[in-house]
């Protein structure tokens, strides 16, 4: 039995907002493994979890988009240049997110479709603030 793809697919494979703020974060941010955590750190791991649940979520209905989604995230860590004990976790987070709707979805739905959708304009607001507030 194949992937469900519901009528509504389209619109969440076409988002770009959040590749978009991504884009200009990692330029903008480089904590460049400050000692103790920057103040974004809670927004940092957030946007981490959202990469990990986009980049399953995505894969599931069919975006056909590869490893786009953990590149992000691997060049958010890349900018950053965090700590081995923060690198860990943030990359923990995405793991996190990832698993969790691996858990829960096996295939494409309406549902699944409206998590995409939300959590990419919640992963661009994040990645906006950060670059807005903390940008170099």
């Amino acid at each position: 039995m194949g992937k469900q793809r519901p009528a509504s697919i389209g619109k969440a494979l076409r988002g770009g907002a959040l590749a978009l703020a991504l884009a200009f974060a990692p330029a903008a941010v480089g904590a460049q493994s400050l000692p103790t955590a920057p103040p974004y750190d809670k927004e940092m791991h957030r946007l981490a979890e959202i990469l990990g649940a986009v980049h399953y979520l995505r894969e599931l209905c069919d975006a056909d988009e590869g490893q786009t989604w953990r590149s992000m995230m691997q060049q958010l860590i890349d900018a950053e240049n965090p700590a081995p004990d923060r690198r860990s976790k943030l990359i923990d987070s995405f793991n996190r997110g990832y698993r969790g709707f691996e858990q829960t979805y096996n295939a494409c739905t309406e549902t699944a479709v409206w998590v995409i959708d939300t959590y990419m304009a919640e992963g661009a607001d994040i990645a906006q603030r950060i670059a807005t507030r903390y940008g170099q």
